[in-house]
């Protein structure tokens, strides 16, 4: 089978995880890029504030978002863009958690996609002294990219995959987990209230 999937890349306007603010998508087919996509989106309220530290990091601000689709109007084209693909991102737990809780906060249905972390494939690949994904996108050989800009963060994700694949030997993302010892996990929705805004951490703002 090729090797094709999207990749995806969040950035949330504070700590809470269904506070997405943008996102970047990046289509592969057969190992190589077809396609790239990103837009911003105005977070759910009482998810909606803008943290100072959030804007310093990727630079958006409330009044950047007032006119942009809600997580609701865009998740059409979100799921319209991923179709039925496994999905990859660094540090997979915190995109796919963007996901769940913003339709939890909305009461989208969520889709229940699989995804692949190239955090975890990373670290079965290259041995490097850093994970975060300026590291390893530049030890996959991509570099120069806006870090924290949702769309050039997902395209360096999935250059980290291509080069991982390739050094791999395999030309399937299921066959490049399985070589690289990473979930194929399936995200679910849990039960329970959607989730407030709890402390900021490095993994959810700048490790990757």
């Amino acid at each position: 089978m090729p090797l094709d999937f999207t990749a995806i890349d969040f950035e949330t306007a504070n700590s809470s995880n269904a506070s997405a603010c943008s996102v970047g998508l990046v289509r592969v087919r057969g190992g190589e890029v077809v396609a790239t996509e990103g837009w911003l989106i105005r977070p759910p309220f009482p998810h909606d504030q803008f943290f100072e530290l959030n804007t310093r990091i990727h630079g958006i601000r409330a009044e950047d978002v007032v006119g942009a689709p809600t997580w609701s109007e865009q998740l059409g084209d979100l799921a319209g863009f991923c179709g039925s693909d496994v999905l990859v991102a660094h540090n997979a737990g915190f995109d796919m958690s963007v996901i769940r809780r913003a339709c939890i906060v909305t009461g989208d249905d969520c889709p229940a996609y699989h995804y692949v972390c190239s955090l975890q494939v990373a670290r079965r690949t290259y041995a490097l002294d850093s994970y975060r994904l300026p590291s390893v996108a530049a030890e996959a050989g991509f570099t120069g990219f806006a870090h924290h800009d949702a769309t050039a963060d997902a395209l360096a994700c999935a250059h980290i995959m291509i080069d991982a694949a390739s050094r791999h030997g395999v030309d399937d993302i299921r066959a490049l987990a399985a070589a690289a010892k990473a979930r194929v996990a399936h995200m679910t929705v849990p039960d329970g209230a959607a989730d407030a805004p709890v402390a900021a951490t490095p993994t959810q703002l700048s490790a990757v």
